[in-house]
Parts: C-alpha cells; sequence; structure tokens
C-alpha cells in the first residue's frame, strides 16, 4: 500500500509593505501539539512591527522550522501540520476541524488571507468539538473528550486567573477548568500582558467568545491584580562584562531609516518661543463645556499643524530621487511619534484632514497606546507625509529631530511651562512652549518654512485663528 503524505507546510506569509523577512520571537506552539483554523503559533518580529501569526491549518505539530531568535525569509517553510489523526482515519471530535477547515479562515494578516475557498463564504462560527457518547468501555479504555478548536494553544506564557471573577467560574468537582474561547491575537496578547487567564473569563461573544471588551471589563474590576509574568526573563551576566545588544528587528529599522534620512535629506531646522497660555485656556474651555469628549492638547496642535499644511502644501510632500520630481501628496497622512519599549514608532493616521479635533484626539490616543502594546500592524506604521513629534513629555524644551524619512518635514513641540513673557509692554508669568520645524531643503526654502511655523505660532497664541481657517 503506497503512504499517502497528507501534511501541509505553512509558510512565512508575506507581511506586506516590502518586508522580506521576519525573526522569530516565540513559539506559541511545539511539536505534538494540536491546532485549529486561524489560531496563533508564532509571534514575529519585522522591521515595523512585532506579529501574531495565525496557521491556515488544523492538525497535529510535526515540525517547526526555525528557533527564537532566528530570521525566516518570506516565502520559506515555518510550520508543518500533519492530520489530527495520522493515519488517514477521522477520530470522533475532529468533525469541527475539517469543518472549520474547510469554511476558510477569515482571518488577514498584512496582505494575506488565510481562506481556502472563494471569497463568497462566511465564516462559521466558533464552537466547541462534541465529545463523543459515553459508552460501556471501562475507564481506562475510555476515549479522551475531543480538542476545543478555539482554545488557547497550551504553550502560552503563563497567566492567572482574575481574582474579580474567577471565584464565580470555579469548576465544579471532578470537571477540569474549562478551556478559554479565544479567538483574537489581541485579546489574547492583552490578556497576557495584564496576566489575566482568558479561561477565568465569561465570554460575552458568540459561543461564548471571549472578547476584549470581556477583558478590559476585568481590568477594570476593583480586585487587585498579579503582576505578569515576564515573558523572557533576562539571565544574569558578570559585572564586568560588556552587554552587547543585537540589532535587529524594529531596532534595526530605526537605525536605517535614520541613517538613510542623514544621507539623503538635506534637513534645516528653525524654532519660535510661542505663548501657550491661551491654548491651554481653550482646551480646558472645551473639557469643561463637554467633559464627556475630552481634547488633548496634541490634539488641537495636530489641527493646527492640518490647517498650516492645507495653506502651505509644499510641506506635506516627498522628494522622490529617482523620478527627480517632488510628489504633493492630496491627504495629509499624519505621523505622531511614540516611544515604546521597542523603539521610537511613528503610527500614522491617514487622511487626518477629515476628522474633527475630537475624533483627532481619540484617534491619537487609541493609536499611540495600540503602538506601545506592539498591536498595529505594519500597514500603520508606514506611509506617513507630515509628522508631529511631542518631545516635550520628556521634560524638554528644545530639539533638531530627524525627519521620517521620505518625509518632508517634522514639527516639534517642547513642553510648556511657566516663564517669564512681556505682554502689552509688562512682564507677565505665562505658559511657554518652543516649537521647531525641520523641513527638507530640496522641497522648499525658508520662506516657506518660516511661513509654516509662523501660522502653527499664531495659531498657538491666538486659538480664534482656528476658527477664520477651518
Amino acid at each position: 500500500m503506497t503512504t499517502v503524505d497528507r501534511t501541509q507546510v505553512f509558510l512565512l506569509p508575506d507581511l506586506g509593505e516590502g518586508l522580506a523577512e521576519a525573526e522569530i520571537v516565540e513559539w506559541r506552539v511545539a511539536v505534538g501539539d494540536t491546532v485549529t483554523v486561524d489560531q496563533t503559533v508564532v509571534e514575529v518580529e519585522t522591521a515595523k512591527a512585532v506579529v501574531d501569526v495565525p496557521c491556515p491549518y488544523a492538525g497535529r505539530v510535526v515540525a517547526l522550522h526555525g528557533a527564537a531568535g532566528e530570521t525566516r525569509p518570506v516565502g520559506q517553510p515555518l510550520i508543518t501540520i500533519a492530520p489530527p489523526d495520522g493515519d488517514g482515519g477521522e477520530p470522533a471530535g475532529h468533525a469541527t476541524y475539517r469543518e472549520e477547515e474547510r469554511a476558510g479562515s477569515g482571518n488577514v494578516l498584512i496582505g494575506y488571507g488565510t481562506g481556502h475557498g472563494g471569497t463568497g463564504r462566511r465564516r462559521r462560527r466558533p464552537r466547541l468539538a462534541v465529545a463523543p457518547e459515553p459508552s460501556a468501555a471501562t475507564p481506562a479504555e475510555a476515549p479522551a473528550p475531543a480538542p476545543d478548536p478555539v482554545a488557547v494553544a497550551p504553550a502560552s506564557p503563563p497567566v492567572r486567573a482574575h481574582p474579580a471573577v474567577a471565584p464565580a467560574l470555579a469548576p465544579a468537582a471532578g470537571i477540569g477548568p474549562r478551556p478559554a474561547l479565544v479567538i483574537s491575537p489581541i485579546v489574547r496578547r492583552l490578556a497576557r500582558e495584564h496576566g489575566i487567564d482568558p479561561a477565568s473569563l465569561r465570554g460575552t461573544g458568540p459561543g461564548g467568545v471571549v472578547r476584549r471588551a470581556d477583558v478590559e471589563a476585568a481590568l477594570a474590576a476593583p480586585a487587585p491584580r498579579l503582576a505578569p509574568v515576564p515573558d523572557r526573563p533576562e539571565p544574569p551576566r558578570p559585572a564586568d562584562e560588556d552587554l552587547v545588544i543585537p540589532l535587529t528587528g524594529i531596532r534595526r529599522a530605526i537605525a536605517d531609516k535614520l541613517s538613510r534620512s542623514r544621507r539623503e535629506i538635506p534637513e534645516v531646522t528653525i524654532w519660535v518661543d510661542a505663548d501657550a497660555t491661551a491654548l491651554v485656556e481653550t482646551r480646558r474651555a472645551i473639557n469643561a463645556a463637554t467633559p464627556d469628549q475630552p481634547v488633548s492638547i496634541l490634539a488641537l496642535l495636530a489641527r493646527i499643524c492640518l490647517t498650516g499644511l492645507r495653506r502651505f502644501p509644499q510641506l506635506n510632500a516627498q522628494v522622490d530621487t529617482e523620478g527627480q520630481r517632488i510628489v504633493q501628496s492630496r491627504g495629509v497622512h499624519l505621523g505622531i511619534a511614540a516611544q515604546t519599549d521597542r523603539g521610537l514608532l511613528v503610527p500614522v493616521l491617514r487622511d487626518a484632514q477629515r476628522l474633527t479635533t475630537r475624533e483627532l484626539s481619540v484617534a491619537l490616543a487609541e493609536t499611540t497606546a495600540a503602538a506601545r502594546a506592539g498591536a498595529l500592524p505594519p500597514a500603520r506604521l508606514t506611509g506617513g507625509t507630515f509628522t508631529l513629534n511631542n518631545y516635550g513629555v520628556f521634560g524638554v524644551d528644545g530639539s533638531t529631530p530627524i525627519i521620517n524619512h521620505p518625509e518632508a518635514a517634522l514639527l516639534g513641540v517642547g513642553r510648556i511651562v511657566d516663564k517669564p513673557w512681556v505682554v502689552d509692554g509688562q512682564l507677565a508669568v505665562r505658559k511657554v512652549t518652543q516649537l521647531s520645524l525641520t523641513f527638507d531643503h530640496r522641497v522648499c526654502d525658508g520662506g516657506v518654512a518660516g511661513g509654516f511655523l509662523r501660522h502653527v505660532a499664531d495659531c498657538v497664541e491666538q486659538p480664534a485663528l482656528l476658527v477664520a481657517n477651518v
């Protein structure tokens, strides 16, 4: 009899934005584990972000291609999956696996889909595999219960039950703890980072699936939480030994981009001090009128930048060196510099000019939080046309930042601090900030750059000018 190889090899997918490789951060499964369609099997780090990679096949893991810390090229084998039974049969409880796999995955990961069928198919709702009916077999011969097709992989880092919800969901005597119904990699990451066991939560999604709102509700509960267990504690090293940090992943991408910016862009930085007292008072008045929809200072500064770029579109551009031309963007894709544990990232708000000031405030808060949590896809970290950098949060007044290549300009904002200021010929204490504009001298001259910066400073000092320009 001829043996048919029914294994399926999942190749490292195209992660988008021209990324050619990814570094394996952590395997979420091990050889011998059973996986389901769309279960996250590995966490990888690209030059843009850390990404959870779901597997499009259901079955048993027979090979992991690459170890943690190893870089794999796109299109090369990542994981090999065999049918759950391994001998061509279909044991009890695995029918759900096959239905899920035939239905195709609805998950999309940065430019690739794991679906196998036509685009018209709808993804089936997740559900538990049905255990076989009790038989007359002795306890030693009784079949094991079928695995849960949407359970979290057992190789996930250890987490603890949230004390606010665990007592109400304690398993009955003689029954093991129920597996967690979690599909979204973001939900798993959020629970893991806060030390919450998804199995301790009561899922409100279809079929009891734990949603992000369920995790956030547990975080908002008054009960104390245990600190999360570190994923990879650093091994001790001798005190007299140099610390060597590999330049890989996001850190390497940052270094490459900044070096390229310095090599290619003839940048100039200009700056001005501005009286931000009226801006602070305007924000206070807005938030007093609508406390349920607060607006941040950063959102007001973003609005000011958007009005300035409408007047000076030369700065919302980039230089195409190969085509020997300057390309001015129709929309403003606003980049926001955000410091994270993995380095400086610049997430992008696409077509920011279409957002109201309140919408800008919400989008800025959500985007920076997602960037710090490592939850943004690579597509959200590229394609910016202008960057706003609030380095004042570090307690500094000024800076000469490097332009985020291939953009043409970057506005920097220092801390707002009380300083002596002359008002109507009299010395007074005012809220003062320093504004700096770094621009590509190839796209414009000092007149345009100075006009933009002066517009920003005037709107900071007289926010009423925003009304005249909106």
